[in-house]
């Protein structure tokens, strides 16, 4: 009599199905980060598996979905070139305080140079004779 391997067989074949929509979805974020475009033809060669398993798993194709038409939108760009906005907001404070330094720093410098304009035609000036 042969050994019931059925459990056995199951439980293998969900690890290599899950095994399979891991790869699929690392390639899914290596595409993202890299910025390139995310399509079922480029997810399949970057995870070495066949489309039809990115068709038939609703996680991934809606995950896929979601990330082709974002691309159609506007160009990809490589996630960590992305900014968040908290990032933008901290850009622009410290951009604005740089501008008020450097307002003040040439505002000093217009009126070092004024003074020394001054005191420099004060030095050459030629006195005017009473006749």
């Amino acid at each position: 009599m042969r050994a019931d391997n059925t459990a056995a067989l199951a439980a293998a074949s969900r690890r290599r199905a899950e095994s399979t929509r891991q790869q699929a979805r690392d390639a899914i974020q290596n595409l993202d980060h890299a910025g390139s475009p995310i399509t079922y033809a480029s997810v399949a060669h970057a995870a070495g598996i066949s489309r039809a398993v990115l068709y038939r798993d609703p996680q991934l194709r809606e995950q896929i979905n979601r990330l082709r038409t974002s691309a159609t939108r506007s160009p990809r760009q490589p996630a960590a070139q992305r900014m968040s906005q908290a990032s933008r907001d901290e850009l622009l404070t410290t951009l604005r305080e740089e501008v008020q330094a450097l307002r003040a720093e040439n505002h000093a410098l217009r009126l070092q140079l004024a003074t020394r304009i001054g005191e420099n035609r004060a030095a050459h000036r030629t006195p005017v004779s009473d006749m």
